[in-house]
């Protein structure tokens, strides 16, 4: 008899079981710095959000709480020799050329539950010369409809074996609320922004 095969929003063994071992090894190889992680709610819907600058950044921000966060991840990742691992840490695949209807209600599904679950609101990974990318509205629309805090961080710094600089800061929780769509993405790419020059002001001071 063929095994049904779980939902990513319903996959929780694999991530209780893998993760306390990987955090462990994440921050003891990386060294990361963190502040202001009292600022991701213990428990209900959130959306964790933050700038895209490589492929662990979803490693650093999972690495600071004991929820479970399911990341919104592209599908290209589950076709690799890896998709193991992002199946068994519940993340949910994205087809990002057309409009992925599942991934979205695979999400909601998550935030009705009270779960939380991780964006990046600049679509890809920031490859460019730009500070931060130009956000998608994806995010604040999953926050808006579920009534779900959004949390933003910033990550600045290298991912080097006892990295000097590697940092995720966390910044207040806020819900859409009365804003409109255009007004929450605006307040959660400022933040996300100020966050990030936070800890590039505090590279920059160290090196002067």
């Amino acid at each position: 008899m063929k095994r049904e095969k779980k939902n990513p929003e319903d996959r929780e063994l694999g991530y209780k079981l893998f993760m306390p071992v990987f955090n462990k090894f994440f921050k003891l190889y990386f060294n990361p710095k963190t502040y202001g992680k009292e600022n991701i709610p213990a428990d209900g819907a959130i959306v964790i959000a933050g700038n895209h600058k490589h492929i662990l950044d979803q490693c650093i921000t999972i690495a600071n709480t004991k929820r479970m966060i399911h990341y919104m991840a592209k599908k290209e990742y589950f076709d690799g020799k890896f998709a193991w691992f992002f199946r068994a840490m519940g993340c949910i695949p994205v087809d990002r050329q057309n409009t992925d209807i599942r991934s979205v209600k695979s999400a909601m599904k998550v935030l009705r539950k009270d779960g939380a679950i991780g964006i990046f609101p600049e679509g890809t990974r920031n490859r460019t010369d730009a500070f931060l990318l130009e956000f998608k509205p994806g995010a604040v629309s999953l926050a808006k409809k579920t009534d779900a805090y959004l949390v933003p961080f910033g990550i600045t710094g290298d991912y080097k074996f006892r990295s000097k600089n590697l940092t995720i800061r966390y910044g207040k929780p806020f819900k859409v609320g009365d804003m409109t769509a255009e007004q929450a993405n605006e307040r959660l790419y400022r933040e996300v922004e100020r966050l990030m020059l936070e800890g590039t002001d505090k590279e920059n001071l160290k090196v002067s």
